[in-house]
């Protein structure tokens, strides 16, 4: 394909991408109230890999020191009993400009690289559930109505709220899949955001958030004009659950039975609050009394294995 070619496709694409927009956007206004919240999905999620409170904790910088313990790179003459005029001055300056310098290197190397190369474990952890499990999804948005998503001792709270409450559910589970992965500060955020994006690009709406304590809602009367027409053929729930932390907890079982996902669970739910760098649960459907039919969960899900 020539290079004109290329060129002609990439103006297309820009031309049509808004009015792609406009069409998804006509059809969510304009589709039975049914058929566009099939699919809602709840939010709870906090924690930054940008943010101090979550960045590795550093180490005090190791300042560079010269002879004598001063930290000067030579020995200033000072001159007893009458001055050292003009040399003494720029010999000062010299020292003290060289260390700023070295200081300033120092806190930059120990900080900036320390922080960058730092090992960050992404795990995923997806549950699939009975349908019949749907005091879940009342559970689900209570927590995501009070969760401290601000703060480390709230998000370890929200993963061990939400851990206990799949365990409390077991008789239920029907599908499992775990993964998780040591990466770089960088490379593990991009990967985590790209989880999380995939995850919610499988809701229809999403109904109910709540991101670093920011909370959105679908209006209550929408909610219930919607939860009215949801036709009652739906089978399964599904759970996600992204956290980000540092170090590793040793790698999570492949999950082929309860068991296997029983232990995924407690790895994850014995992370102490210090390590968690952002954690996301997402869940589907939102609405009370919404739930997803086996050919929607076998499509959108393949990766989960029949427990």
């Amino acid at each position: 394909m020539d290079k004109n070619t290329v060129n002609m496709l990439k103006r297309i694409g820009r031309v049509c991408r808004p009015l792609l927009a406009v069409a998804l956007a006509l059809i969510l206004a304009l589709a039975p109230v049914s058929t566009v919240w099939a699919r809602s999905g709840g939010r709870i999620g906090g924690g930054s890999f940008r943010s101090p409170t979550f960045s590795a904790p550093r180490s005090a910088p190791v300042y560079p020191s010269y002879g004598g313990g001063f930290g000067f790179p030579l020995v200033v003459p000072f001159f007893w009993g009458g001055g050292g005029g003009l040399l003494t001055l720029l010999l000062l300056i010299g020292a003290g400009s060289f260390l700023v310098r070295s200081l300033r290197s120092a806190v930059s190397e120990d900080g900036d690289e320390g922080v960058a190369d730092l090992p960050v474990t992404v795990a995923q952890v997806k549950v699939g559930l009975l349908a019949s499990a749907r005091q879940l999804q009342k559970d689900m948005n209570a927590l995501a109505l009070e969760a401290d998503t601000q703060s480390p001792e709230g998000l370890s709270q929200l993963l061990q709220e939400v851990t206990l409450g799949l365990m409390r559910y077991s008789d239920y589970w029907a599908y499992g899949h775990a993964q998780a992965e040591k990466l770089p500060l960088s490379r593990a955020e991009s990967l985590f955001y790209q989880a999380s994006l995939q995850e919610r690009s499988k809701f229809s709406a999403e109904t109910l958030s709540n991101r670093n304590n920011q909370i959105q809602q679908v209006p209550q009367a929408v909610l219930k004009r919607a939860a009215a027409e949801i036709p009652d053929v739906g089978e399964y729930l599904v759970v996600t659950l992204l956290v980000a932390y540092r170090g590793n907890s040793g790698t999570l079982p492949v999950v082929k039975s309860a068991a296997d996902l029983r232990q995924c669970l407690l790895q994850l739910a014995s992370i102490p609050a210090e390590r968690i760098v952002a954690i996301e649960v997402l869940w589907t459907p939102q609405l009370e009394g919404d739930t997803l039919s086996a050919e929607a969960l076998l499509t959108e899900y393949p990766e989960m294995r029949l427990l």
